[in-house]
């Protein structure tokens, strides 16, 4: 299962980027923006950990922490799914204006 680790690489490694880019940035809106992406990715990355500790371990204890890391990690992409879309209709609202 190769899926798993690549992806737990690839979402931290984006979660890293966007909260190298919140420092960077100066603007509040953006900042709050980029934070939302970076929820996201940290919402995949604790999905799939949760995941790919119950595919490697396959216990019952494994399943326990493998589904409260799945319900933590979609709660984390949800939310930041609804602050993107927030903050992405405020910075729209701002460039148009």
């Amino acid at each position: 299962m190769i899926i798993f680790p690549l992806t737990i690489v690839l979402s931290i490694t984006i979660y890293l980027y966007f909260k190298v880019q919140i420092i960077r940035t100066k603007d509040p809106l953006h900042q709050e923006y980029t934070n939302a992406k970076a929820r996201i990715a940290l919402g995949l990355f604790i999905t799939t950990f949760g995941a790919n500790q119950y595919v490697f371990y396959q216990t019952k204890l494994a399943l326990f922490i493998g589904i409260l890391f799945i319900v933590l990690g979609i709660m984390q992409m949800v939310h930041g799914y609804r602050k993107t879309k927030f903050y992405g209709k405020q910075l729209k609202e701002r460039v148009e204006a």
